[in-house]
């Protein structure tokens, strides 16, 4: 079992996402459609983004052989988050499951990421 944590300052994803490629170089397009219709969007692209920096935590490789872009950080029915997985990340992620928990204040995103 292995656990990475991560904590992103929400003004600084706001002021990035006005870049522009920035979404489409950290994002998939199903966060970004999704991130997009969020009641604050910037709160949503900022918990992602922690999520995927606690994933590479969780994982142990940092960001080596594994790319933002093919780290989903969807919701189910009930508004849960998950991982969907594609590419060299998901071969390198095959033996874990993982699960994930993200929460925000005003400033700040967090995520928690547990690897079993």
């Amino acid at each position: 079992m292995r656990v990475g944590i991560d904590t992103v300052e929400i003004t600084r994803i706001q002021k990035s996402l006005e870049i522009p490629g920035f979404r489409e170089r950290a994002f998939t397009a199903e966060e970004i459609e999704m991130l997009s219709k969020r009641g604050n969007p910037a709160q949503s692209y900022a918990a992602n983004f922690a999520a995927k920096e606690a994933f590479s935590k969780a994982l142990g490789t940092g960001f080596v052989g594994i790319s933002l872009r093919e780290i989903s950080v969807l919701r189910d029915s009930k508004g849960a988050p998950y991982f969907k997985l594609a590419g060299k990340t998901a071969e390198t992620a095959k033996d874990y499951s993982f699960t994930v928990s993200l929460t925000h204040t005003r400033l700040d995103a967090s995520a928690v990421v547990i690897a079993y």
